[in-house]
Parts: structure tokens; C-alpha cells; sequence
């Protein structure tokens, strides 16, 4: 290519990012490495793929910039291992993912993967179903510096868990679905948090018969953040008291579909930290639950709940929330039944609410809905489904809501 070409490169530096114009004369092999290798890292996925295309130099410095990596990992893959991870040689995120209907690679490839990628700070696993903990005992032992681990529909069980946690000191991010190996029916062996007591701080689980043996690692994380707990049998509430009865650093619940009462809500109100709180499908969380959360958790922010229709939270819990919630950002709810009262006091009281969402509700109406265009001022979104509102009440926010950029109405009247 002998044009004169002007490329815009991405200098990232403190956190900011400054573009510079550099304008090239003649042929690109003028550009040096390290430039063309940014070049490369501002362009997307297929972009990459056909730059590597175009010369040898090229394919050299694409394989050598590129630091996240996808395969579509089939058994297939084995006798190449060696090649591909010659070229991509400096990878650090790394997702290995194999449909339903393929082999998926064994215990041998992936220990040939972690010898060839000792630097690794996050890996992701999907229907590996042929690893075995033989194999996670193997990754783990070569791959010490991993940050983040995802997992999904894999056949490894507690013992190649417990020997990835055993030897990441420095993992932050844990994420665990359809561990199909613990689905088993049988009691697992406890999984504990291992080198990575103090390091990890977001724990995800979701789809797990045996979830309750992740207790020990939630338990013992000294310095948890975020705990998402999605469809896991077994009840919960115990879990729930150990960690609010000691100093705690839990500032974001989700819970879905998950065997947790107001005993579970009362022990997570201890939890002085707490912004964030999704309730979904919940059945046996009440008013009286909401309510101890509300007035001990004063950082609150975003709170979602979802009764799935059972109006077992109502006014109560919701006025609770409005007395208490001075710094709530975002509310949704879903499947619930309040009345003007509990909506006036969230109007009246929540002054910093931007984002707002009433779905699947009997009771909200135009004169609800009248309420919340007068009294939210820096209300920025709102959704509203399912509800008894009419025109009407959609105009009203004509005139109040000053901040409101957007607004999304479904099946109403």
C-alpha cells in the first residue's frame, strides 16, 4: 500500500483515552509494530480477522496484539493446540464454548491450553462437558493468575472446583451454572473459598441442585461485594445469617426464584453496605422482610422486586422503602399491587429516582401514574406494562417530569 494514509489511534493512558492523528507516507511496512498492533486492538473482531489477511507481518502482529480469544472448542481442536497458541501466544482471556451436539475437548487439551497460556486472568467455559476435575486440577496448577472464572453446563465437579480456587490467589469473579456433575442428587463435597479468601469479591450461581456446598466459599470470602443467587434448591435463610451476623463488605443481592423468607431479609439487613437488592419470584419474602431491609440498609439504590403475583409485598414494605430510601436511583416492580399511598410516599420522598418501572399491576392507574409525573422531577425513564393506565394518565407527564428522556408503554388500556 503506498497511499498517504491518516489513522486515528486510541492511546489509553491513566485511565483516559487521547486520540492522535499519525499520517503514514508510503509503504505500511513504515508503520512500526507496536503502532500497528494498537491499530489492530481498536478494530472489531472481523476487522482483525481480515487485517491478519493481508501479509504475513501482519498475521504475525494480529496473533501477537490479540489478548482475547474465543474457540469454538470441539474435541477437533486437540491436534492444533499447539499451533494456535503459537500465533496467539500472548492471550489472557480466553472463552472455550462447544454446542450440545459436538464432543467437547477433554481433560488433555485443556491442560495443553493452560501450559500454553500460563498468564490467563479470565477464562470461560461453556458445555466443556469432557473436562473432568482431573482436567480443572491440571488448568488450575499452571494457571495461577486468573481474575475471573464462568463456567456453564460443564461436567467437573467439587474437587476440580475446589482445586481452581486452591491455587487462584488473585480471583475476583466467580460465576457457576448447571454444574452438571453436582446435579446429581447426592451430597457434594463443601467448596471452600481456597488462595482466594481474600481476592474474591462477586460470587454468581445459578441452576444448581446442590448449590447449598458453595456455602463454605460464600462464607468464607472476607471481602464479598456481590452474591447473585439464581433458581438454587435448598433453603437459604441459614446462609443468609451467618453472613449479616459478622462485619460484612455485601453491597449487591440478586435473588431469583430462591427458598428465602423474611428470616433470610431480616439477616441480610445487616448488611450496612447494601446498594443494590433484587427480589425475583420470591414467595416467601413479605412486607415485614422489605421492611427491616429498608430501614437499616440506608445506601439502597436500586431495588427490584418481582411478587410473581402472590401480594405478599405491598403498601407496607413500599412506604418503608419510600421513608428510608433518600438515595434510591432505581426502583422496578413487578407483579405487585401497591396503591396511591405507597406511591405518593416514593414521589414524595425518593427525590433522586431517575429510573422507574411498573409492570403487571391491578391497581396502578391513571392517578398513580398522575402522582409520579407531578412529584418525580429528576425522573429520566420510565416503563409501564401491564397496567390500568390510560391516556390520561400518559399525558400527564407532559407537563411534569422535566428530566424525562424516555418513556415505554406496553399493554395498557
Amino acid at each position: 500500500i503506498h497511499e498517504r494514509k491518516k489513522l486515528r489511534l486510541g492511546m489509553v493512558g491513566g485511565g483516559a483515552v487521547d486520540w492522535a492523528t499519525v499520517t503514514v507516507f508510503g509503504p505500511t511496512s513504515a508503520v512500526g509494530g507496536r503502532i500497528l498492533a494498537l491499530i489492530f486492538q481498536s478494530l472489531s473482531s472481523g476487522d482483525r480477522k481480515k487485517c491478519s489477511l493481508v501479509c504475513r507481518r501482519w498475521l504475525l502482529v494480529e496473533g501477537q496484539s490479540r489478548q482475547r480469544l474465543a474457540l469454538n472448542a470441539k474435541v477437533e481442536i486437540l491436534p492444533h493446540v499447539h499451533t494456535i497458541f503459537s500465533r496467539f501466544d500472548s492471550v489472557t482471556k480466553l472463552a472455550l464454548r462447544c454446542d450440545r451436539k459436538s464432543v467437547s475437548i477433554n481433560d488433555e487439551a485443556l491442560t495443553l491450553i493452560s501450559r500454553r497460556c500460563s498468564n490467563l486472568i479470565r477464562l470461560k467455559l461453556r458445555g466443556c462437558r469432557d473436562v473432568t476435575d482431573v482436567g480443572m486440577s491440571a488448568f488450575a496448577r499452571n494457571c495461577k493468575s486468573l481474575k475471573k472464572f464462568s463456567c456453564g453446563s460443564c461436567m467437573f465437579g467439587a474437587k476440580g472446583m475446589n482445586a481452581l480456587l486452591d491455587h487462584s490467589s488473585s480471583l475476583e469473579e466467580l460465576s457457576v451454572k448447571r454444574l452438571r456433575c453436582m446435579n446429581d442428587g447426592f451430597a457434594s463435597e463443601p467448596i471452600g473459598p481456597g488462595a482466594a479468601a481474600s481476592s474474591l469479591k462477586s460470587v454468581c450461581l445459578k441452576e444448581l441442585y446442590n448449590g447449598q456446598c458453595f456455602a463454605p466459599l460464600i462464607m468464607g470470602s472476607k471481602n464479598l461485594k456481590t452474591l447473585k443467587l439464581l433458581r438454587c434448591l435448598g433453603d437459604w435463610d441459614r446462609l443468609f445469617e451467618t453472613i449479616g451476623s459478622r462485619e460484612n463488605h455485601v453491597s449487591e443481592i440478586l435473588l431469583e426464584r430462591l427458598q428465602v423468607s423474611d428470616t433470610g431479609l431480616t439477616a441480610i439487613s445487616n448488611c450496612p453496605k447494601l446498594e443494590i437488592l433484587h427480589l425475583v419470584k420470591t414467595p416467601e419474602c413479605t412486607d415485614a422482610g422489605v421492611v427491616a431491609v429498608a430501614r437499616k440498609c440506608k445506601l439502597l439504590r436500586k431495588l427490584h422486586i418481582d411478587g410473581w403475583r402472590t401480594n405478599r409485598i405491598g403498601d407496607e414494605g413500599l412506604v418503608a422503602i419510600a421513608e428510608n430510601s433518600s438515595n434510591l436511583k432505581e426502583l422496578v416492580l413487578i407483579g405487585l399491587n401497591p396503591t396511591s399511598t405507597s406511591l405518593l410516599a416514593i414521589a414524595s420522598n425518593c427525590q433522586k429516582l431517575e429510573r422507574l418501572a411498573l409492570c403487571g399491576s391491578d391497581t396502578i392507574g391513571d392517578p398513580e401514574v398522575s402522582c409520579i409525573a407531578t412529584k418525580c422531577m429528576a425522573l429520566k425513564k420510565l416503563c409501564i406494562k401491564g397496567c390500568e393506565v390510560t391516556d390520561e394518565g400518559i399525558e400527564s407527564f407532559a407537563w411534569g417530569c422535566p428530566n424525562l428522556v424516555k418513556i415505554k408503554v406496553k399493554k395498557c388500556k
